[in-house]
């Protein structure tokens, strides 16, 4: 075309799906992360911890709240407001009840099954519930999600729970709210736990809360 800038051959790189009528987006992630960042920010931690959910959620909250981002693949990042640490879920490295806040979104489902090289565990995401419920302080806060719907195991990709069976998994905690996204990618707020029981793979939010006097409030 008259004009163009000029190209090598070597520089051509064909984009052939972007032309879309609507801006395409990743339901689970999208709604997920902004659901959670909402209510963090809302509550105000002094530190919040973050257990290996996507980079740019820990990235992002750090420039409001001072973050600790845990994971079995440490993250290579130096940056204002994020603290990054290498560390199993199931044995993070905090005292019993010592967390304030806590978050871990779309991660549980995977462990065990040895997909980021973790070891074979079949209780994994059982387990790594417990390890959260152990760290998390009372009156502390705790924001998770994992794939809800027909229960059944993905290997090596991924777990799908029943909503119940995380609140069993959760049992000493209290359920503060239950959202999520259905197989569409409609996102619904503050909805039943048998909201997504028919799904095949659905998104499930739980805000739980470990009861009795907050960190702030027993100094």
């Amino acid at each position: 075309m008259p004009q163009a800038e000029p190209i090598r051959w070597i520089d051509t790189y064909p984009q052939l799906h972007d032309r879309t009528s609507t801006t395409p987006i990743d339901a689970h992630y999208f709604y997920v992360n902004g659901w959670a960042a909402r209510r963090i920010i809302s509550n105000r931690p002094a530190r919040h911890v973050d257990v290996a959910s996507q980079t740019i959620f820990a990235n992002l909250l750090g420039a409001v709240v001072p973050v600790m981002f845990l994971d079995y693949r440490p993250l290579k990042a130096h940056l204002s407001g994020l603290e990054c640490v290498g560390a199993s879920m199931l044995q993070m490295p905090f005292a019993n009840g010592s967390v304030e806040s806590i978050s871990c979104l779309h991660v549980a489902e995977h462990i065990g099954l040895g997909r980021y090289g973790d070891p074979l565990n079949p209780q994994g995401t059982r387990q790594a519930a417990h390890e959260l419920s152990r760290v998390l302080a009372p009156g502390g806060n705790l924001y998770f999600a994992v794939p809800v719907g027909r229960p059944r195991l993905c290997f090596n990709g991924c777990r799908i729970h029943a909503a119940d069976t995380i609140c069993q998994y959760f049992a000493n905690l209290e359920l503060i709210e239950f959202s999520g996204v259905h197989d569409n990618g409609r996102f619904v707020e503050r909805v039943g736990l048998a909201e997504f029981s028919d799904s095949e793979y659905a998104c499930g939010m739980f805000w739980l809360k470990k009861l009795g006097h907050s960190l702030k409030q027993v100094s």
